[in-house]
């Protein structure tokens, strides 16, 4: 079957596979992107059917595989970020759970340590610290990306040594 067969073949598929395609996703939207992803991968895998089978059944397959590896994957997606809050959670009342007094002086320890670092590995901690990324460090100090990150690896193995009675 030439490509142009094939593509007219499952063209003449199209209402029933949007059909199906709705009943998956019950959302018109996300059906047309489903369709759309089964289209391009009968189209990829053209190839790979024989002309001896049931082309309909082909689609639909694909399509039914296609649906069910997004939902897995938007499922492990949304687990990830459901654990990244509440890891996100533990820390911030782990912070809020010291006493005030006691974290305003190891803030001013912190801070005192950071301040000893010499300027070239303190300015660019102290940017990744405020949420600078690393390109936009480098392109301000006009230093090479490798330099920077490891001026700020040297920094903190500094401050963790600096402050190892800290740890638990």
């Amino acid at each position: 079957m030439t490509a142009i067969e094939f593509n007219t073949r499952i063209m003449n598929e199209k209402s029933s596979l949007k059909n199906f395609a709705l009943s998956l996703t019950r959302n018109n939207d996300d059906a047309l992107d489903l369709l759309q992803d089964t289209y391009v991968k009968a189209i990829s895998y053209r190839t790979k059917f024989e002309d001896s089978t049931n082309l309909k059944a082909w689609l639909f397959t694909i399509m039914k595989n296609t649906f069910i590896n997004a939902y897995r994957r938007n499922v492990k997606t949304r687990a990830l970020i459901v654990k990244g809050d509440d890891i996100a959670l533990n820390r911030a009342f782990k912070q809020n759970s010291y006493d005030h007094s006691e974290s305003r002086l190891n803030a001013k320890e912190i801070i005192t340590h950071i301040e000893k670092l010499e300027d070239d590995y303190k300015v660019p901690f102290t940017r990744y610290y405020n949420g600078y990324k690393y390109e936009e460090i480098a392109q301000e100090l006009k230093l090479p990306l490798g330099t920077v990150k490891s001026r700020i690896f040297i920094a903190r193995k500094t401050l963790m040594e600096a402050l190892k009675h800290y740890r638990n």
